[in-house]
């Protein structure tokens, strides 16, 4: 795996793991920020009552990530042979994974912040 998705030509589905700058993706749990420059990843855990920097995981390495627009599923390979992974599903309103409303964003200085540390 070469850190991008194996459905980049479904649709005019726009892949954000294909370019260099940070992205970010929502999940029901976590919002999830991806430096592809760097193959790197961190998650900052939402519904939590601790600020963003505590809820923030340490920066992890990753070795591809898949991306589904059609089921907006996620998976990230956490080694080279793709056999340790962790899927998710993005959140979107009224989100058939958790049931639930849109959840609280982070303001853009919460994950500019996380996103520098």
């Amino acid at each position: 795996m070469d850190g991008t998705s194996e459905h980049g030509d479904a649709g005019t589905f726009d892949n954000p793991a294909l370019g260099t700058e940070p992205f970010v993706l929502e999940s029901c749990h976590s919002t999830w920020i991806f430096d592809p420059e760097r193959m790197r990843f961190r998650r900052i855990l939402k519904g939590l009552d601790l600020d963003a920097h505590q809820a923030t995981t340490a920066w992890r390495a990753y070795f591809g990530l898949e991306l589904d627009p059609l089921s907006e599923s996620f998976v990230v390979l956490l080694n080279p042979d793709g056999s340790r992974l962790l899927r998710s599903w993005r959140h979107l309103d009224h989100c058939a994974q958790c049931g639930g409303e849109p959840t609280t964003e982070l303001g853009r200085e919460d994950l500019l912040s996380a996103s520098r540390s």
